[in-house]
């Protein structure tokens, strides 16, 4: 079982440096996209990040914290909701665009210093 959860969590890191790495990619452009790195990397995510969650119930992990899980989740809830639905657009907002890598950075900072 230590097994499957230490391979879902290689599979959030890269979910992870897939979404972020779209964000940055689109740095030095003028018009800001979804990249479909970032849209893989969320649902990527998404889906790991249920999926740890679940193999720590399931191993009574009693370091799990709920409230924590709960905040992340929203986070990318929120993050996944606004890629998906401007991943077809030809540009977006910069205001847009910062809002789901400076969201991206904060569940990051969640889960480092939580």
């Amino acid at each position: 079982m230590e097994i499957v959860k230490n391979l879902a969590l290689v599979l959030h890191f890269v979910g992870l440096a897939s979404l972020l790495g779209g964000f940055l990619v689109q740095m030095s452009a003028a018009a800001k996209r979804i990249d479909p790195a970032m849209f893989h990397g969320a649902l990527t995510m998404l889906v790991t990040g249920v999926a740890l969650v679940g193999l720590d119930q399931a191993m009574d992990d009693p370091d799990l914290n709920n409230t924590k899980v709960a905040v992340k989740l929203v986070v990318l809830l929120v993050i996944t909701t606004l890629v998906v639905l401007n991943r077809k657009k030809p540009s977006v907002p910069v205001g847009l665009w910062g809002a789901i890598g400076g969201l991206t950075l904060l569940n990051i900072t969640l889960a480092v210093f939580w």
